[in-house]
This record gives structure tokens, sequence and C-alpha cells, in this order.
């Protein structure tokens, strides 16, 4: 039975870098890794930030495409098609889809806390992700309101130790797969 997993979180929550160790952990060999649509589209195209609507349309039909694309084997993707809704509400009515049906496309989903709730000591952005830390609060409250109601809804706080994070994460990850 293939899993379909979403983690997700606001800027500076540890996404990109905990995929990134998950490929190389045995028990995720045969998983794909999907990688964050939203900074992808910006690196190529920066003026979508003057459309927020056709940016976030455009990551929900390409988040779409590629997750149909892996068929029948398990994924693990930085963010989920209900992410979009978090960002720009109308993207829920502009694809014609509802909360539900998306959330029936997957199996869990793991929101990972943002450095932002640690403070300037901790939270740090890029050229891409400029959110202020007050933002990214706003953000990660956003996510939670979206996903929360997804069945197999997960929360993994900050930590000022990232590798006690990760092993949450791990064990949740685990937890998850042991379910079903």
């Amino acid at each position: 039975m293939p899993f379909r997993i979403v983690l997700t979180g606001a800027p500076a929550a540890a996404k990109t870098e905990f995929i990134e160790r998950l490929k190389s952990y045995p028990p995720f060999a045969g998983f794909i890794f999907f990688s964050e649509l939203a900074r992808q589209l910006l690196e190529e195209h920066p003026e979508y930030r003057n459309n927020p609507r056709l940016w976030h349309r455009e990551i929900y039909q390409k988040q779409v495409a590629r997750e149909q694309a892996a068929r029948e084997k398990s994924f693990i993707t930085d963010r989920g098609t209900v992410d979009a809704f978090a960002f720009h509400p109308h993207t829920i009515e502009d694809v014609k889809t509802t909360l539900e049906k998306e959330y029936r496309r997957y199996d869990a989903v793991i929101q990972l806390g943002t450095t932002a709730a640690l403070g300037k000591a901790y939270y740090i952005g890029d050229d891409i992700r400029k959110e202020s830390i007050t933002d990214a609060l706003i953000i990660e409250e956003k996510l939670k309101q979206v996903w929360q109601k997804h069945p197999h809804y997960y929360f993994i706080k900050a930590e000022t130790d990232l590798d006690i994070k990760f092993n949450k994460f791990v064990s949740c990850l685990l937890n998850i797969i042991n379910i079903y």
C-alpha cells in the first residue's frame, strides 16, 4: 500500500532539510520525495509574487500532476494541495475542489513548527522566503487552520535542537506507517 504524506509548515520549519535527511534513511528507501513547488516557481518566475491567484493555482495544478504521476508509489511531499488554500483562500474555488476531497488525497499530514516561535536568534530567512517572524507565525496558524481537521494531522513544535525535532518527526512518520 502506498503512503501519501504531506510535510508542511511555515518558513524556517526545516521541511527541506528533513526531506533531505530522509532520503538516506532506510525505512523510506522506496519513497518519492517531492520538493516545495512554491519556492521552485518563485525562483523560475519572480513575477508570481505580483499575482498570487495565478501563482497558487499553478502550484495546485503542478502538485496534483506530480502526485498523479507517482501512481502507486509512496511519497512524502514538501507541502500538499491544501497549503495553497492557507496562503490564498480563493484557490479552493478557483480549482473547484473541497477540503474534504483534498484531505482524501493524503494518508497523513505532519506540520513542523517554525523557528520563528523561538525568536530572532533561531529564525533565518533567505532570498526567496523573506517573511518576518510575525508573518511566519501567522502562516503557521493559517496552515494549522486548513490542515488540522485532516483525520491524521500531527504538529511537531519548534525545538532549539534540530536533531531532537528530527527524531520526533521520524518517530511520527514511523508510527503513521505502522498504523496502516
